[in-house]
């Protein structure tokens, strides 16, 4: 057996500029890497894959992707009156009223503070700053009603 076609052959003849001709010294060394790694070292590797890994890989693949495009579209940035702020913090519907003091504002730095606490920027310095965690774990500041 002096000659076996495999892909191993043709990247040392290309690696290593030898010529055709010496086809055996090839064979020696497929046989060497066989003996000491395996057969499947030397073998073509698309003898191995079949329809389900075929299948299996797409698969792998869509999933790959749909993250890839959900953390690139939560990285996003987008400029907002001066400011780039991630594009998942900006709503289209503008909130103009807040919930916990109920004041309408028109100013643009309550659309932030509106949209990361829910709250307009005085009750942002008033309530949240400092207890920013207790305020992501749902507490609010009793209404006046709530209170008499």
């Amino acid at each position: 057996m002096p000659y076996m076609a495999l892909p191993l052959a043709v990247v040392y003849i290309k690696t290593y500029n030898m010529k055709p001709k010496n086809l055996n010294k090839i064979a020696e060394i497929e046989k060497a890497i066989a003996k000491k790694y395996g057969k499947e070292a030397v073998a073509n590797p698309k003898s191995f894959w079949t329809d389900e890994k075929e299948e299996e890989y797409l698969e792998q693949l869509k999933e790959f992707y749909k993250e890839e495009y959900k953390k690139k579209e939560q990285k996003e940035k987008v400029e907002k009156d001066g400011f780039f702020l991630p594009k998942n913090l900006i709503t289209k519907k503008n909130k103009r009223k807040c919930p916990v003091c109920e004041v309408f504002s028109f100013e643009i730095k309550d659309d932030l503070y509106m949209n990361k606490f829910e709250c307009c920027f005085d009750c942002y310095i008033q309530h949240v700053q400092g207890y920013e965690e207790r305020w992501l774990d749902g507490w609010r500041p009793l209404k006046d009603k709530e209170q008499n």
